[in-house]
């Protein structure tokens, strides 16, 4: 089973809808985690609303520090669009890839659910590129 760390900065948004998306479509090809560097005190209530709206609840979700035994044990990191800025946690010497999303803080609700709506069309295509490689080993 592969599995994915999802990093943004404060473990809040971006992250946590991956890690969800992820979890949900994978039907455990897949096990995914979030984490971040500077922890938000709680996730992103507009992410929590735009998760519900697709029938997957992060409420009780909480924001978890970066570490690195999470970064040892992944397959694949993927950060959420931080990867030009400084204090992003990546890359980690291994696999990683930046998928350049605009962070949803402090974003109307309509903005979350096109960032959302990228997530979960980026973790869709992920996916299928796993199981596609999976199948040709």
């Amino acid at each position: 089973m592969q599995k994915i760390l999802f990093v943004c900065v404060e473990n809040a948004g971006r992250s946590q809808m991956a890690e969800a998306f992820t979890n949900h479509y994978s039907k455990g090809i897949v096990a995914a985690s979030s984490a971040g560097i500077k922890l938000a005190e709680k996730v992103n209530p507009a992410a929590v609303e735009a998760m519900k709206e697709k029938g997957i609840n992060i409420s009780k979700n909480k924001p978890k520090m970066l570490t690195g035994q999470m970064v040892n044990e992944a397959d694949l990191i993927v950060t959420m669009g931080c990867g030009a800025a400084e204090i992003c946690p990546g890359p980690f010497f291994k696999a990683s890839v930046d998928w350049e999303l605009q962070d949803p803080k402090g974003q109307p609700i309509e903005k979350v659910r096109k960032i959302r709506d990228q997530i979960e069309s980026k973790v869709i295509g992920l996916i299928e590129q796993i199981t596609a490689a999976e199948h040709h080993k």
